[in-house]
């Protein structure tokens, strides 16, 4: 009989997306389990595309995308992220995730290991098992205020390592990594020799006003780091599934080459949206972060006022909330009897790696009475115990 991968037969489903199945299923869920956005995509960039479309740009397009699309973001690696680069170092994708995919998978032997954070972005243990390689966790600790301990991942190091994956604003934490942080983390992948993927894709969504985006490639010398930005969240534009990776030498080259067998090229009228997103008005994208700001500042109150410790974020869309002090570990069945018992639809820690345990996420993508509706709940939840079947 002819089998299936053993890659595809191993690879475990995300609790986030199985929490949203069955969410979907309650007519009345709160959701505060995904960062999809309550806005709507801003309209100049909406009829950006449609004007585009019916101007005919509906065909196929280059391989790493569009060079007017490229040309546009070398100005603004320039202007916001302080990246010199050029059009042939930027390669256009159908989203972050493609972008990260396309990444490992230029980089990646079997048997090759990859040091991801926990408590981290989840899917990228699953990403790296599909490509054969091995996740190896490095421990960001909330006593650390969630940074990583350089001394302690060296000790993960072996013949096998041969990328570290960076992750600033952090999904889930929230936290931006400081510029010694992030030197130290290209210095780290130098003094290894590893490649440095670093997901910058929340670069302009930070809600703490003391807060500084520093890009990894600032400090890359030796042309071993991988930088991944995206419109989705940014910009509102989830659907419209447009990232982009920028590198140095031969990375670019493959990137687009492997794109070919992959998916061909990125929906050139999704491209269209994103060089309205990059040439119109800012005053839409910045209404949408400082909402961001202020709902963050919502959850941490409301949390504090029922007793539940939340780690105040920098950044992203996200917050972690203790539900350790309880005695509940987080994991997916306590995520599930929340959802069937309160009605409210969060992220298992469990998902985030060995690091997550004790605590849930919560998308601050949710409108405000959305999360205080359901953090109230939430506590209503753990105060009263598990649900006795």
């Amino acid at each position: 009989m002819v089998g299936f991968s053993t890659s595809a037969l191993s690879y475990k489903r995300s609790a986030i997306r199985v929490i949203f199945d069955e969410a979907n299923r309650l007519e009345h869920a709160l959701r505060l389990e995904i960062g999809e956005p309550s806005f709507v995509t801003p309209s100049h960039i909406i009829e950006g595309a449609a004007e585009a479309a019916r101007r005919g740009h509906t065909g196929y397009g280059p391989n790493g995308g569009l060079l007017s699309l490229r040309e546009l973001l070398v100005e603004k690696l320039r202007s916001v992220n302080q990246i010199d680069s050029t059009v042939e170092e930027v390669v256009v994708t159908p989203g972050g995730m493609n972008a990260l995919y396309s990444s490992f998978s230029v980089l990646l032997e079997p048997g090759d290991e990859v040091l991801l954070p926990t408590p981290g972005f989840p899917n990228m243990d699953e990403m790296v098992r599909l490509l054969r390689g091995v996740p190896v966790f490095y421990q960001l600790r909330a006593e650390n205020s969630f940074l990583p301990d350089f001394d302690e991942m060296s000790r993960l190091i072996t013949p096998r390592s041969k990328v570290v994956f960076s992750n600033s604003p952090s999904n889930p934490t929230g936290r931006v990594f400081d510029e010694f942080t992030v030197e130290s983390m290209v210095s780290f992948a130098n003094k290894h020799d590893l490649w440095l993927i670093s997901d910058e894709v929340y670069d302009e969504l930070l809600t703490d006003p003391t807060a500084v985006h520093v890009p990894s490639a600032r400090y890359d010398v030796s042309g071993r780091v991988i930088s991944i930005f995206s419109f989705s969240k940014v910009y509102a534009m989830t659907g419209w599934r447009v990232g982009y990776a920028v590198a140095r030498g031969e990375v670019p080259r493959l990137l687009r080459w492997t794109q070919e067998p992959l998916l061909s090229c990125p929906s050139t009228i999704s491209q269209k949206g994103a060089e309205a997103a990059l040439s119109g008005p800012r005053k839409p994208i910045e209404a949408m972060r400082e909402a961001y700001a202020v709902r963050a500042q919502l959850a941490l109150k409301t949390a504090a006022n029922v007793g539940i410790h939340a780690y105040e974020t920098q950044g992203t869309l996200y917050m972690l909330l203790d539900v350790g002090q309880f005695g509940n570990d987080g994991g997916l069945d306590f995520a599930v009897d929340l959802l069937r018992t309160e009605g409210v639809a969060v992220s298992p820690g469990s998902v985030f790696g060995p690091g997550g345990k004790g605590m849930v996420r919560i998308s601050l993508a949710a409108d405000e009475a959305t999360i205080s509706e359901g953090i109230n709940r939430l506590a209503r939840f753990v105060q009263n115990g598990p649900r006795q079947e």
